[in-house]
């Protein structure tokens, strides 16, 4: 049976397609695929996201950010995660170095450094270990005015962070690219989960709905450009 008899995409309309398109449509692939998650909190991100990949297929919009095919598409995402995470740690390296936290709140700025000092490590070795090169690390500046405005910049970066990983789910070629992305994602929403409750704002701020709102790369890319200086 032909992919056309299957009603699967084929040549350009494959590509664009991308992993999300493909594990909701072939059982095995996406057997495969939840073992190598090895059963980690990516794979239950990955249910959510195939749930809002089911109920939103017709209206789901690929290439528009990035290019259309597989192999460039998959690294100019992992540079556009890659940006963020610079950013991310970069703001919180910052505030531990500011002095204006204390307490639990310092502790969480510490532990949430570390996590996106690792998610820079692991995005950069993932885009060199395809013979891409990395995005320059931009100089980075942050207005810091006191803990609790600290801490409601931290909520509001890390929640930009989630939705921008949600944003280019469905236009990820590679599993493995895939994988790397949803690892990520679900550390970064429960960064925001953190934050929200630290800043008495709903964990989940999605107005009572169930599922995330995702960000598209323009949109996120002309929200941080207040914080790089270069």
């Amino acid at each position: 049976m032909s992919a056309a008899d299957r009603d699967e995409p084929t040549g350009d309309d494959a590509v664009r397609a991308g992993a999300m398109h493909r594990l909701l449509r072939d059982d095995s692939s996406r057997k495969r695929f939840l073992k190598m998650t090895g059963g980690t909190a990516a794979a239950g991100a990955f249910a959510v996201l195939l749930a809002a990949c089911a109920g939103e297929e017709e209206e789901a919009t690929v290439g528009k950010d990035v290019p259309p095919t597989g192999r460039a598409g998959d690294f100019a995402i992992l540079n556009f995660a890659l940006m963020l995470e610079y950013l991310e740690s970069d703001f919180y390296e910052k505030v531990v170095e500011s002095g204006m936290l204390s307490g639990p709140a310092l502790d969480m700025a510490k532990a949430f450094g570390e996590h996106e000092r690792e998610h820079v490590v692991t995005l950069k070795t993932a885009i060199e270990a395809g013979g891409e090169k990395p995005v320059a690390r931009p100089r980075t500046t942050f207005p810091l005015d006191g803990q609790r405005e600290i801490l409601r910049l931290a909520a509001q970066v890390e929640n930009l962070g989630a939705a921008a990983y949600l944003g280019q789910a469905t236009a990820i070629q590679s599993e493995d690219v895939l994988v790397t992305a949803l690892s990520i994602h679900t550390v970064e929403a429960r960064h925001a989960a953190a934050l929200n409750i630290a800043t008495d704002q709903e964990p989940v701020p999605f107005g009572g709905a169930g599922l995330a709102r995702p960000a598209m790369m323009a949109a996120v890319l002309e929200t941080v450009k207040p914080f790089i200086a270069s």
